[in-house]
């Protein structure tokens, strides 16, 4: 049996490995695609034979790792930028070639520096460099360490200079380095998942996919650094330190996402919503629009993953969060700072809430499709792959000296 698992694996990475190739020769035809047609109309008709490819390249995948992040990278995030380059929108236009091509199918963004002037002032307004945050206004007053952040919905969405990255390397390498220690234990601690109670193994759930997530972004962004020779920007920045709804879908939790949702939903809807409801009002339909899409895109994932028809649980698990945070906007216009929650006691809500919600409506259908399950086998079938090569290795380096 398992014998017959690394065969397959076998199979599917070289699957994979095909439809990566034919990913970047279908965006080497996108970019001399975008220098040839107008902006517009014309040129998004050359991209939607490609987008259309990406939506169904991942469903030649079935493993949990390969498929997610491909359909995640390619179903989502390139389609989203070749739909904002239709339109000489987003982080492709003005690309070299090379750029191009890693840029437009991984989770990155590259790091524009500050300006001597633009650092001073951001200084000037927050004592210090702070992340693209969707709700963040740049000429908010300065935050104190442990007090909710008070935002107007009419600054929502814009987007603030780009910050340094990485201040400390040594440190994210042992932040890493602990993270993987952790990832490890919980593959074996699901060994013994029958003698554990449900909800601690529910938890664990959740810090394996965040521990996944964000170490094989952390891994992308590497080998992009190290190819294209770029400081590039955060993709997660310690959501489990949130002090509210905000704080963790804005500016802490897969902001890759983030970028993309915001020029792509955010705005566009925010400027229609606009004209019909005027400012004051723009914002929440705007905001309950972003969460809507993201909601769907996750939906479409879970479908790569699970093969079966969607039952809208984690649709209305993003509804539920948007609603969320477009109530959590109103009230702090109307406190305007006059109140607030300490920050670990906003921490321990946020991230409680998020859990609750996510046991009720976001990991049912991963289980039901058993996901989990899957992944835990994939593991082990990639222990049996290493152990194999270790044997290989050995075994050859043996042979060499006898000869």
């Amino acid at each position: 049996m398992e014998g017959d698992m690394k065969h397959w694996m076998e199979g599917e990475i070289t699957v994979f490995i095909k439809i990566w190739l034919s990913i970047y020769l279908s965006l080497f035809y996108c970019f001399f695609a975008a220098k040839m047609a107008p902006i517009g109309l014309p040129r998004l008709l050359l991209f939607l034979p490609v987008i259309s490819l990406f939506l169904l390249l991942p469903l030649a995948l079935h493993t949990v790792h390969l498929c997610g992040t491909t359909a995640f990278f390619i179903s989502w995030l390139a389609n989203f930028k070749l739909l904002m380059l239709a339109f000489n929108h987003g982080p492709l236009p003005s690309l070299s070639l090379p750029h191009f091509l890693v840029i437009a199918c991984l989770p990155i963004k590259i790091h524009q520096k500050h300006t001597d002037n633009s650092v001073s002032s951001a200084q000037q307004d927050s004592g210090q460099h702070r992340q693209l945050n969707w709700f963040v206004n740049e000429t908010e007053e300065k935050v104190q360490q442990h007090q909710t952040l008070i935002l107007t919905p009419n600054e929502l969405f814009k987007e603030k200079p780009p910050v340094e990255v990485s201040k400390n390397r040594q440190k994210s390498a042992v932040s890493y380095a602990l993270k993987a220690v952790l990832m490890g234990l919980i593959i074996k601690i699901y060994d013994y998942s029958d003698s554990i109670n449900p909800t601690v193994i529910l938890i664990i759930y959740f810090l394996h996919m965040y521990l996944f997530l964000d170490t094989i972004l952390a891994i992308v962004a590497a080998l992009a650094r190290a190819v294209l020779g770029l400081e590039l920007e955060p993709t997660f920045n310690e959501p489990y330190l949130s002090d509210s709804l905000q704080d963790f879908w804005g500016s802490r939790w897969n902001l890759m996402v983030n970028r993309i949702m915001r020029p792509t939903v955010y705005s566009p809807f925010l400027d229609v919503s606009d004209k019909y409801l005027g400012r004051k009002w723009a914002t929440y339909p705007a905001v309950m629009a972003t969460f809507t899409v993201s909601g769907l895109m996750h939906e479409l994932i879970y479908f790569y993953l699970g093969r079966v028809r969607p039952t809208w649980e984690v649709t209305w698990f993003f509804l539920l969060h948007g609603a969320c945070v477009a109530v959590e906007i109103a009230v702090k216009k109307v406190l305007r700072g006059r109140c607030w929650l300490p920050g670990i006691l906003g921490t321990i809500l946020t991230l409680g809430f998020v859990m609750l919600t996510g046991f009720w409506l976001f990991l049912p259908q991963l289980l039901r499709c058993e996901a989990f399950v899957k992944a835990i086998a994939e593991y082990a079938t990639l222990g049996a792959y290493l152990k194999d090569v270790r044997k290989a290795l050995t075994l050859g380096a043996t042979s060499s000296k006898v000869l």
